[in-house]
């Protein structure tokens, strides 16, 4: 269970590095990011770790990625689109 949590630290600070260098804008700070990245993938090790058990440990850390994954894309914001307030739309 060690190495898949390393491994899916490891991933997961790749993947969210990779999400705040190309989609920079269109999240919050790096700082942020970074830290759900590598939050997201561990929450996912070890979610997918109870699942599948002991002995599959490319199955864990695909799992870490894929959740990773999910708690980026819920960072993202819409790209083009100008904020308005709740009284500017009446």
């Amino acid at each position: 269970m060690f190495w898949e949590a390393v491994g899916a630290v490891v991933l997961g600070f790749a993947l969210s590095w990779t999400a705040a260098h190309r989609f920079g804008g269109r999240l919050p700070s790096r700082r942020v990011v970074l830290g759900a990245g590598v939050l997201g993938s561990l929450f996912g090790a070890l979610i997918t770790h109870a699942a599948l058990g002991p002995g599959h440990a490319l199955g864990t850390v695909l799992g870490a990625v894929a959740v990773a994954a999910v708690v980026l894309s819920l960072l993202l914001r819409p790209a083009g689109r100008l904020r308005r307030s709740a009284a500017t739309q009446t």
